[in-house]
């Protein structure tokens, strides 16, 4: 695979588990420093979204790889500074939003074949654009040379409260207990696939964003950031 991850563009690489709050954190931050937002969940989501439009297994690895063949996924930005997946074409910002379709993607995700194709093109974004990318691997394995990690983390009740809330104001049917049982399978999932596994890469900050509001957590990964950016483009002068 080619390595475009070293060009000079900034890239900022946000990991974490499910529920952590990395996608919509992860979108402020990008709005407030000027950087292009890559969400690279939802381009699993897609990938699970037609695989089971397909009625393909998604443990059936060979006929996902043979999909993957004929499958274009894409992130497009929009006018109002958010973005649309793009599946084949499509629109599918909203179909990719459920429960159901973010448990499908942790296990697609498990696809060494999955990973490889979506990786290259993230890569050739951040080779690109100076980017905020969040996911289970970035820091470790998707952009090993971004220039500043942070594995953001909390609680798994603390993840469970906030996505449950998330589902509800959705409209979703789901209980509480639904959405912490799909937490606890997907940290397992994400923590013990074979291939880039969730992990905290060895130079990322670990963030906890326990008992935080939303604008709390935001704030204090601005300043984070902030002084990273900081040190970055001054260097030594920034320690002086």
């Amino acid at each position: 695979m080619e390595n475009v991850e070293n060009m000079q563009t900034i890239k900022i690489a946000i990991d974490g588990p499910a529920g952590a709050g990395k996608t919509t954190i992860s979108k402020e931050l990008a709005r407030f420093f000027g950087f292009l937002y890559v969400d690279t969940g939802a381009m699993y989501r897609a990938v699970a979204l037609k695989a089971i439009r397909n009625h393909i297994n998604l443990n059936d690895e060979d006929t996902i790889t043979d999909m993957l063949e004929t499958t274009s996924v894409n992130l497009k930005s929009t006018a109002d500074g958010g973005y649309q997946v793009l599946l084949d074409d499509e629109d599918v910002s909203s179909l990719i939003r459920t429960l159901d379709i973010a448990t499908a993607a942790s296990q697609v995700a498990t696809i060494q074949s999955v990973r490889i194709k979506l990786v290259e093109f993230q890569r050739k974004i951040a080779a690109t654009d100076n980017v905020i990318m969040d996911g289970r691997d970035i820091g470790s394995y998707v952009l090993p040379h971004a220039n500043i990690k942070i594995f953001l983390t909390a609680t798994i009740e603390d993840r469970a409260v906030r996505r449950f809330k998330e589902l509800q104001e959705r409209g979703s049917a789901t209980t509480f207990e639904q959405v912490k049982r799909d937490i606890k399978f997907r940290d397992k999932n994400d923590s013990s696939r074979a291939f880039a596994p969730l992990m905290v890469a060895r130079d990322a900050m670990v963030v906890d964003t326990s008992d935080n509001s939303l604008d709390t957590s935001i704030e204090l990964l601005k300043e984070i950031i902030r002084e990273k950016l900081y040190e970055l483009l001054y260097g030594a002068e920034a320690n002086a």
